[in-house]
């Protein structure tokens, strides 16, 4: 009797025990698992830290889009530096009639991506390679990158590549001297319906009246030469002057106080000279070379002289 009463008294532990141990902790479980928040309570969730981007952060960005062509693609600009004094290089006016151009100021970008120490730390170079993205794409079959195999071998093609979709010589959509037809060698060419007109042509206005570059370098083709800018035949800005001189030195291209080889109307660079701002193209000798060693040290040139 004693023996049957000591394990009943053991049965009797081990289920207390289980109870406790197994039981007890999975009904508390399936509790809080069912458990519904009362009407007119909400769960506190930690809120997350909202992250702004400030004006000064935007700026800074590495690649902006400055506006569209005709068709809709991107005009784009790429910055390197971050001092308060902008200079800007633009190539591709002439779209794929100066393919050239285009590789040119590619391989600029990839030397500054690659050589940081090469702009001065109170300068920033913005780069728009292509300002007539409709034109190249109609050459090399892209608005952006591309090889000098996908360049079209029809010259007509090339020709067509001056101009953006709608027909017009950008290089002559510029309040400069302005005509409703302009002159391309022995070219008549259209100059938009008035100046900036176009797309393209507004889009550089309005970022160069926002962003007030103290310095412009276009490239174009084929003449060989680095030409300064005027409008209406006013004197040349002395720092044009200067930097059509450092540049010129440098590179080796002969200077030029001014385009004589026919009429000009409309023209981008010297409607930078009539709002002020130092600029000069630099027209590569043929339509093919990017003449690469002499443009880089035109380009580390004006660079120095920036520095000082």
């Amino acid at each position: 009797m004693k023996k049957i009463f000591i394990v009943l008294v053991v049965i009797a532990i081990i289920g207390i025990a289980l109870y406790f141990l197994v039981y007890l902790p999975r009904k508390n479980a399936a509790l809080n698992q069912n458990q519904v928040v009362p009407t007119g309570t909400v769960e506190k969730q930690e809120a997350k830290p909202v992250q702004e981007t400030s004006t000064q952060e935007q700026e800074n960005k590495t690649e902006t889009i400055t506006g569209k062509s005709v068709q809709g693609l991107d005009i784009k600009a790429y910055h390197y530096g971050s001092g308060e004094k902008e200079i800007l290089f633009v190539g591709g006016i002439h779209g794929g009639y100066s393919w050239n151009t285009v590789l040119l100021t590619y391989q600029i970008m990839d030397y500054l991506k690659a050589n940081p120490t090469l702009i001065p730390g109170n300068i920033k170079v913005t780069v728009i390679p292509v300002l007539n993205p409709d034109g190249l794409k109609k050459v090399v079959g892209a608005a952006g990158r591309f090889s000098q195999s996908d360049v079209s071998v029809s010259q007509e093609v090339k020709v067509s590549g001056r101009f953006n979709a709608n027909k017009v010589d950008i290089n002559r959509n510029f309040d400069c001297e302005w005509k409703a037809i302009g002159v391309w060698q022995s070219t008549n060419v259209s100059g938009g319906s008035k100046p900036f007109s176009e797309p393209e042509s507004a889009a550089i206005r309005d970022y160069v009246q926002k962003h007030k570059p103290i310095a412009v370098i276009s490239w174009d083709s084929a003449a060989g030469g680095v030409f300064s800018s005027n409008c209406n035949n006013d004197e040349i800005l002395p720092e044009t002057q200067a930097i059509a001189n450092i540049y010129a030195e440098a590179s080796g291209y002969p200077a030029y106080e001014d385009f004589t080889f026919y009429e000009l109307s409309g023209d981008m660079i010297n409607w930078f000279a009539k709002n002020k701002i130092p600029a000069i193209s630099v027209l590569l000798s043929t339509h093919e070379g990017i003449e690469w060693s002499k443009n880089l040290a035109g380009i580390k040139a004006t660079l120095e002289h920036y520095a000082k």
